[in-house]
């Protein structure tokens, strides 16, 4: 009996030792853990934020931002110097009717995040992005512009209309708080209170900064539209464009940055692919300056380095060379090289047949008296001579650039020969009877301020 119950007594033994030495090598998942944690004001921010602006809330909530624990205050908080504090966002630690209303989650916010603020994360990007001519906008604005340099359109005109793209210089009022004259605004070449230039959120909207909405034609279509620079229009026109409509929702928009492939991610390009992301043995940049060797916007096509008002820090022949890098990802070498044998030719008869002949006009107008060069657009021709290279002139060359063929002909060229007939007709009229040209006497809101930012120009 007892040698019955001593083997029994062994054998379960044996048994858990056997036991364990099995589950000691069956193989286990590795248990990978974020071990989160943010402080009590950041908590403050995110808790008080959720109840009063759920739609904020619920926007960084979807970000990558919020998957990596970057908060509110990665984002926002200052130094109690900075001359961009929210004075009035100290009211709201003073609040009764909210738990988070306390001087214990007081700390110093800035309303407006900059591109410096960024940079602590993101500093290739925003270094790229500060030689932009987005972010340099102003500036060049200020100096090719006969709209603010005459006086021409208001400030409320300005406000609402061109420094929504272009940006605004930052100020703040007596009270503290961002003024109503600059703020808000996310315009491309914003000039920031810490002195960096331009807004991330005009192409990442906050609060989800998503990299796929920048990707997508429609978020440069914000300001490249309308009759002077209607790319988000050419786009569509072109053969880029028609295959982003049939196939652009089967695109992989939110691959990881720096790894968006053509032929893998997408199949026809967007603005960003094409002007911004890497492709080939391109790296990805945020300098839309690159990969340009025309200036197509002014009035006279240049070379992007003798672009006098911002002149870029390359080479024509380097930069093209990286776009034609891009451009065969997905058609062969002699299809580049014929598109642009075509866009240097547009642009040569551009140049040499419209506005060349035109300018030299103009200027003998003004020459002998019979134009008025105080001002500009109060006087007929002058403003037949802007829309030539400003409205007509720019489509046909943009158009010709992107592969819109309606936009190249009927809207471009087509166009500039009636205006240039017309600008001809009107000037020679001049010339042959000595007449002075009529000046609009009631031209409305002819009132700006010419003062050009001393921020950027230095004091006057």
């Amino acid at each position: 009996m007892r040698t019955t119950i001593t083997l029994t007594i062994a054998g379960i033994v044996c048994f858990v030792l056997a036991g364990s030495a099995l589950a000691a090598n069956q193989v286990k998942l590795r248990d990978f853990r974020l071990e989160r944690s943010m402080s009590k004001q950041a908590q403050a921010c995110l808790e008080c934020h959720k109840r009063e602006h759920p739609g904020i809330f619920s926007d960084w909530a979807a970000s990558r931002h919020a998957s990596a624990n970057i908060t509110c205050l990665d984002c926002h908080l200052a130094d109690e110097t900075d001359q961009d504090i929210s004075k009035t966002h100290f009211k709201q630690y003073q609040r009764s009717d909210t738990p988070w209303g306390r001087a214990e989650f007081r700390v110093p916010i800035a309303e407006v995040v900059t591109p410096k603020d960024c940079s602590r994360c993101h500093p290739d990007e925003v270094k790229q992005y500060s030689r932009s001519k987005h972010a340099n906008t102003i500036e060049i604005m200020w100096k090719i512009d006969p709209w603010l340099n005459k006086g021409m359109n208001s400030e409320t005109e300005r406000q609402a209309g061109c420094y929504y793209c272009h940006g605004t210089v930052l100020e703040m009022d007596e009270e503290g708080r961002l003024s109503s004259d600059t703020w808000p605004n996310v315009g491309v070449g914003r000039i920031n209170l810490d002195g960096s230039k331009g807004s991330c959120t005009s192409c990442h909207t906050r609060h989800r900064f998503s990299v796929a909405e920048a990707r997508k034609p429609e978020a440069c279509g914000q300001c490249h539209l309308g009759p002077d620079h209607p790319q988000i229009e050419i786009f569509t026109e072109s053969k880029h464009g028609d295959i982003y409509d049939t196939f652009g929702d089967e695109y992989n928009w939110d691959a990881p940055a720096g790894t968006w492939t053509p032929g893998i991610d997408y199949r026809g390009p967007t603005c960003a692919s094409c002007h911004m992301s890497g492709a080939g043995k391109q790296l990805t940049t945020h300098d839309v300056t690159e990969r340009l060797s025309w200036e197509l916007q002014v009035p006279l096509t240049v070379r992007p380095e003798d672009f006098k008002p911002f002149p870029s820090n390359s080479n024509w022949q380097v930069e093209r060379n990286k776009m034609k890098d891009i451009c065969k990802q997905c058609h062969g070498k002699n299809w580049v090289e014929d598109h642009y044998t075509k866009t240097d030719a547009v642009v040569k008869e551009y140049n040499e047949v419209y506005f060349k002949p035109a300018k030299a006009m103009l200027d003998d107008l003004y020459s002998k008296g019979l134009l008025d060069n105080s001002r500009f657009f109060d006087e007929h021709l002058e403003v037949e001579f802007y829309e030539l290279w400003h409205h007509e002139g720019r489509r046909a060359r943009m158009g010709t650039a992107m592969m819109a063929p309606d936009y190249a002909w009927w809207h471009g060229f087509y166009e500039c020969k009636h205006r240039y007939n017309g600008f001809m007709q009107e000037a020679r009229h001049l010339l042959e009877t000595g007449e002075k040209a009529y000046i609009f006497k009631d031209f409305p809101n002819a009132n700006g301020d010419t003062t050009r930012p001393p921020v950027i120009f230095g004091k006057p």
